[in-house]
């Protein structure tokens, strides 16, 4: 999915972060629990995502990661990560849609991890953990990767059992929250993009190209637009502004099952 910077800047011009929610005409919409465990399929309940932070990773990150931190940082680079597990230079191939590269990424991985020895597959597992709560789900600006997940990563068998979606949703409220200089949230941009196609349809910024895919992200790809950004930019910012109260689906999520989702049982 490319990503729509129109769309997110145009939302996020209308972030109230007193109510923490979207402001219309006609009232709020907030974003929800079940949005985020049905848009990306992450889990939002579970052991809270909490813990200590340190002022300083050097010494988890050598134990855990054996990658270079400089010392008094928890910062670790982004290519250094992407090199150990040798996705550096793992490129798109011609014709290739962003699926189809994420899938083949997602079966190498899978491969090389169950054909080496434990220890290495522990660790080569923590540092692709590291790089997508870092680089992907949690984002944050600047290219090096915090370290600041490590420690519930020490012990892998309980990783799954975290409520990692309801921490993405406190990131995204934070993202959303920060200061109104900011023309860009930071973390998973797909999460905004969908919400929008769901539940603003007649905003037209996305096509549904793959139904019945779960999570339902894979369903959408955004819309292409040849406009100057600006242009893009007023047109959905006085679109947003007026939309009707009676084309906003508020329940986008009935009739959707549970298959290939469990936790939402």
């Amino acid at each position: 999915m490319r990503v729509d910077p129109a769309l997110t800047q145009a939302l996020r011009s209308r972030w109230d972060t007193e109510t923490s929610a979207f402001a219309f005409l006609w009232g709020h919409m907030i974003l929800s629990l079940e949005d985020v465990s049905r848009i990306t399929g992450l889990r939002v309940y579970g052991r809270a995502v909490s813990g200590y932070t340190y002022p300083c990773y050097h010494s988890i990150a050598e134990r855990l990661l054996d990658l270079p931190v400089e010392r008094r940082s928890s910062l670790v680079s982004r290519v250094a990560l992407q090199k150990s597990l040798g996705l550096y230079e793992a490129g798109k191939n011609a014709g290739e849609s962003e699926d189809e590269y994420l899938q083949r990424l997602a079966r190498v991985s899978r491969r090389e991890l169950a054909s080496e020895p434990e220890p290495q597959a522990d660790l080569d597992l923590r540092r692709f953990l590291v790089l997508f709560l870092g680089r992907l789900l949690f984002a944050t600006r600047g290219d090096a990767v915090h370290c600041r997940f490590l420690p519930l990563l020490e012990d892998l068998g309980e990783v799954g059992g975290y409520a990692w979606g309801a921490a993405f949703l406190a990131h995204q409220f934070d993202g959303l929250s920060a200061s109104e200089r900011q023309t860009s949230t930071s973390g998973f941009y797909p999460f905004l993009q969908v919400w929008a196609y769901l539940h603003l349809p007649a905003l037209g910024r996305g096509d549904l190209t793959r139904p019945g895919l779960v999570p339902i992200a894979r369903r959408w790809d955004s819309r292409r637009d040849t406009r100057h950004l600006a242009d893009q930019l007023e047109r959905l910012q006085e679109a947003i502004d007026s939309y009707p109260y009676l084309d906003v689906v508020w329940q986008p999520y009935l009739g959707e099952g549970d298959e290939g989702q469990p936790w939402l049982a």
